[in-house]
């Protein structure tokens, strides 16, 4: 289908010469080669049998000769006029006054472009696509340039929201004329027809362009025309135009001969493919992706008609009349061919009866990214110009969501996706899902090609429905989901064949667009779409055909033995889905443990699944994500199975969606115990793992060997499977409890504390504490729940142990019990102490009297009860700080020693007099001295005494005393100095300013009273300081 709607006419009988054309909103302004310039308005919604457009206003004369070109600068809202070379600005709508442009002098040609910028405050312009693009700070402006190409220079004006900028002026090598802005940096002008360069408004530089010669194809094409003649060679030798047309804004089209080539804002070819006329334009413009030519007469050949089918030697026929032919600018291909005149569908019968034809104009400005196109015709016969004048036609281009389904219909989807990517979402709504659809489409055409890694990239790209991939496969590996290959397009969401409804499709088309569905069936860029419009367009229309059939067959693909190689592509196809969607069931807390309460993949029909959308997995349900995680992994186990065998472990050892029952007896055959362990736990299935292990532990001998796969296995296990956890650890504790424990030490895996405490004190009180002294050393538990059942249970194992006799176990448990509650104070004092017996376990009751503050009673224990002097002057110097209330603890201590409270037989003066002889700066000398009996001598007392001697009590009063006769001294001093008396008499001279004191007020310098006068003291003070310092 073309793209375009066939040409409508909205202005007839117009009996000026048009030279010029622009539209501005639903106004068309038409200049004239008098000077006069009609202004008409468009009817967006006409009828069909009425004009579409209504003569507004006609200004005469404005100019005094021809408008060679019209332009529109939105910024200024003014027509730009080109006349008499010379760029004249005219407001709208009363066009006056007139603003002509003193510096766009003897111009040929002007463009111009504009553009929303960002301005941030210094006044520089930031990109929206740079990285520190700040939006809040960033101003948007309306920026506008219009260049004009003058005689060996161009001038750059500029308006920014209205506002006239700067003029920019250049000197270039030849006179532009014709021009097209790249951007608001680059322009491309055109100094002939075949002289192009590129110029750069911040630079001020131009680039010449160097374009390629001639194509041989089209150099042939047009030699065929040289042994021609009559009608035939009609319009071939009209004179070439400086053609230069925008397409983006890093690409513009340059005409040369009868090729047209883009190039970039660097002056470089963008792509090694050109447009390829059969004779050179007379006229070009463009509408976003289509460019239009306007082709000379007998230069483009008619479609072939049955009669001339049959006749190999027949010459093709030519159309005689002016042709709009219309290519993409994509893949440079023509896809809709309009001979003159227009309101006739081309035929072989007309092509010879038409006698008059018309001249075309495209006289729309290009660039232009939208339709509506206008072009002007006007007969070639003066006389019946005259008469009827011209006319003007409207293109109006089909809407894109008809030309995008065209091409997928004839499976062109490479082209409908390029077609895709220039049409701006906001014309098309469902641009996204169509794109989505097409390159699934495209993938699978790539598929059935061979190319599977293409496809297959595709499908990761499009985050596709695993299940419509995996149906691409045969029964071995796809199941169910297998679709027979004549049926992959409509799963994909394209067209339903059907060949009935092909054949009448074919056979009804007309013959001028015959040859466009020809051309587009050839790839992009081939050989045989070039050679139909050079020397293949002279072959007869049987070989044409014949070509055309042979590059149909060549697309088809040839039945090749890929499977294995398609099944690779699928394996890494569902490694890379795997893990994605095990990511998006992990944030919704869903993994594989869980497939057990999943239902079977079995249960949902195939319908159902290629259901499932084709969308990111963020958008997905947690069911749909299921889904496919279970698609992906049952598919990618029966790819193993094809392909890699060897990775079936691999796979069950990770965790999975597989079915256990498609894997169980497949491992167990082939002895695969390990995996299938990995399987069961992935899948819950602790009772059968455990089970399994424990049968073959019977087979190994090393006590280590057979018990430690059960206890690893434990050790993954979670507080859920608790129960599961002490059921089957017993068996393993009644072989060796040393393994056993380290069940319960896992780092994998937290188990409830409290629950494993209880647990292993039912099966020895002993793995219990030593359970909890793991907890508190290797996990940092300080809750004191935990530590009072610690001390509990040393008290309860060092009781047990007495009672049994059992000497060795008694001393380890008390030794464990004291030193634990002498090294921690996480424990409730007050509890262990109520359970303690106060006539047994001294030391214990010792340490928690001192922890409870009554260190003289838990002295006296020592001293009295366990008669340990040594634990007790030990127990008194951990608790001893200066300034603190256990400052006299050694005097305490002493005390008990001397005064004792309880009736003993033990001599206790020699430890008192050790205790005085080690710590005597810690005691008191004087109520030392009073708790002595009275027939301690001083020998004994030695050197107590001696450091009681030393105390800073002598050196304090000797300081003292100094320290008074110092005072002493300086008061004594200080009478003397204020005794001393100065005599002023009328000769006394001040020795500052040497000038008589007289009555002045006077000032007295210590030490040896010099007289000065008051306003003189500073000065002379700085100068006798400043002596002494010499």
């Amino acid at each position: 289908m073309a793209p375009f709607e066939p040409p409508g006419a909205i202005v007839s009988g117009f009996k000026e010469k048009a030279e010029a054309l622009v539209v501005q909103g639903d106004r068309l302004y038409i200049g004239t080669s008098t000077g006069n310039l009609h202004i008409y308005g468009i009817d967006e919604s006409p009828n069909d049998d009425e004009e579409h457009a209504t003569l507004v206003e006609t200004k005469k004369a404005l100019t005094r000769k021809a408008i060679e070109q019209l332009g529109f600068i939105k910024d200024i809202n003014s027509l730009v006029v080109l006349s008499e070379s010379q760029v004249t600005l005219h407001p709208l709508p009363s066009l006056t006054p007139a603003t002509p442009l003193p510096k766009a002098k003897a111009a040929f040609s002007f463009a111009s472009y504009s553009a929303v910028q960002h301005m941030l405050p210094d006044g520089q312009v930031q990109n929206s696509a740079d990285k520190g693009f700040d939006k809040a700070k960033a101003i948007p402006t309306l920026f506008t340039q219009l260049g004009v190409g003058c005689r060996r220079k161009i001038v750059i004006y500029s308006w920014r929201d209205g506002e006239v900028q700067d003029v920019v002026e250049a000197v270039l090598p030849h006179s532009p004329r014709a021009m097209a802005f790249f951007d608001h940096s680059t322009i491309s002008v055109a100094y002939s027809p075949t002289e192009y360069a590129v110029f750069s408004i911040e630079k001020l530089t131009a680039t010449d362009v160097a374009l390629p010669s001639l194509a041989t194809t089209s150099m042939a094409g047009m030699g065929a025309f040289a042994g021609l003649t009559g009608y035939m060679t009609l319009g071939l030798g009209t004179k070439p135009r400086s053609e230069v047309l925008r397409l983006s804004d890093t690409e513009a089209l340059v005409a040369k001969d009868n090729q047209a080539f883009t190039i970039g804002a660097n002056g470089k070819l963008t792509r090694p493919d050109a447009f390829d006329w059969p004779a050179p334009p007379e006229d070009l413009a463009f509408v976003r992706p289509y460019v239009f030519s306007v082709l000379p007469p007998g230069s483009v050949p008619t479609s072939d008609t049955k009669e001339s089918a049959g006749n190999i030697s027949s010459l093709p026929s030519f159309i005689q009349t002016s042709v709009v032919q219309i290519r993409s600018s994509l893949s440079r291909l023509p896809v809709q061919t309009l001979p003159f005149p227009f309101s006739c569908a081309l035929s072989s019968s007309s092509v010879h009866t038409v006698s008059t034809n018309s001249t075309i104009r495209l006289l729309t400005p290009s660039p232009s990214t939208r339709s509506p196109l206008f072009l002007i015709t006007t007969p070639s016969d003066r006389t019946q110009a005259v008469a009827e004048g011209s006319t003007i036609w409207q293109f109006r281009m089909k809407p894109w969501n008809e030309q995008v389904d065209e091409l997928v219909r004839d499976e062109l989807y490479s082209d409908a996706l390029a077609l895709l990517e220039t049409i701006d979402e906001a014309l098309l709504l469902d641009k996204e899902q169509r794109k989505i659809r097409i390159r699934a489409l495209n993938a699978v055409s790539q598929f059935r090609a061979g190319n599977f890694d293409d496809a297959i990239n595709t499908f990761i790209e499009l985050d596709f429905n695993p299940a419509k991939v995996v149906a691409l496969y045969p029964d071995n590996v796809a199941g169910r989901l297998s679709v027979a290959q004549d049926k992959w397009i409509s799963l994909y969401g394209g067209p339903v064949a059907d060949p009935k409804v092909e054949d009448t499709s074919s056979s009804d088309e007309t013959e001028h667009e015959a040859p466009t569905k020809k051309r587009s069936s050839s790839p992009t860029g081939s050989i045989t779409g070039k050679l139909k419009t050079g020397l293949g367009a002279l072959l007869p229309s049987t070989a044409a055909a014949e070509d055309d059939t042979a590059s149909v067959h060549s697309l088809k693909p040839k039945p090749k033995n890929d499977s294995h190689r398609s099944v690779e592509t699928l394996v890494r196809y569902l490694s890379d889905r795997r893990p994605k969607v095990g990511g998006a069931l992990d944030a919704l807390r869903i993994n594989p443990s869980q497939s057990h309460q999943i239902a079977f993949l079995s249960q949902t029909s195939a319908d159902d699944l290629f259901a499932l959308p084709n969308a990111p997995l963020s958008s997905l349900t947690s069911e749909q994500l299921l889904r496919f995680a279970q698609i992906v992994d049952t598919a990618l186990f029966k790819s193993y199975l094809v392909i890699r065998p060897g990775l079936l472990g691999p796979l069950c050892r990770v965790p999975n969606w597989c079915e256990v029952s498609e894997v169980e007896e497949e491992l167990r055959a082939r002895e695969k115990f390990a995996e299938l362990i990995y399987l069961y736990n992935g899948k819950k299935m602790h009772d059968k793992a455990l089970g399994l292990l424990r049968h073959l532990s019977e087979r190994e001998d090393d006590p280590r060997d057979k018990l430690m796969p059960s206890v690893s296995y434990l050790q993954k296990l979670g507080p859920e499977h608790l129960q599961q956890v002490f059921e089957s650890a017993r068996w393993i504790f009644e072989r060796d409890r040393d393994i056993a424990f380290e069940i319960f030490t896992s780092e994998d895996v937290e188990l409830p504390r409290a629950d494993v405490a209880d647990y292993l004190e039912q099966i020895d009180p002993s793995i219990c504490a030593r359970y909890i002294v793991f907890l508190i050393e290797e996990r940092g538990e300080v809750s004191s729940s935990f530590h009072d059942r610690l001390a509990e249970l040393y008290l309860s194992m060092t009781l047990s142990a007495r009672k049994r006799g059992d000497d060795k176990s008694w001393k380890n448990s008390y030794s464990k019990l004291l030193q634990f509650i002498s090294s921690t104070h996480y424990y409730s004092v007050d509890r262990l102490y109520g359970l303690l017996s106060s006539e047994d376990l001294f030391e214990a009751r010792a340490i928690l009297l001192g922890r409870l503050g009554r260190h003289e009673h838990a002295l006296e224990l020592y001293v009295y009860r366990l008669q340990d002097y040594l634990k007790a002057e030990e127990y008194c110097k951990s608790i001893y700080q200066p300034g603190t209330p256990t400052t006299n603890i050694f005097l305490t201590l002493l005390r008990i020693y001397l005064r004792p409270t309880v009736q003993i037989s033990t001599d206790l003066l020699q430890p008192a007099l050790e205790l005085i002889g080690r710590h005597s700066p810690r005691l008191d000398p004087v109520e030392t001295l009073q708790l002595l009996p009275p027939l301690v001598t001083a020998q004994d007392v030695r050197t107590f005494l001696i450091e009681a001697l030393r105390a800073p009590i002598f050196d304090t009063r000797v300081v003292r005393e100094i320290n008074k006769a110092r005072n002493d001294q300086v008061a004594r001093r200080l009478v003397l100095l204020q005794s001393k008396r100065v005599k002023v008499t009328d000769s006394r001279i001040c020795p500052q300013c040497h000038k008589r004191i007289g009555n002045s007020v006077i000032a007295v310098h210590a030490p040896r009273g010099e007289v000065t006068h008051y306003q003189c003291r500073e000065a002379f003070s700085k100068r006798m300081n400043e002596t002494r310092r010499r």
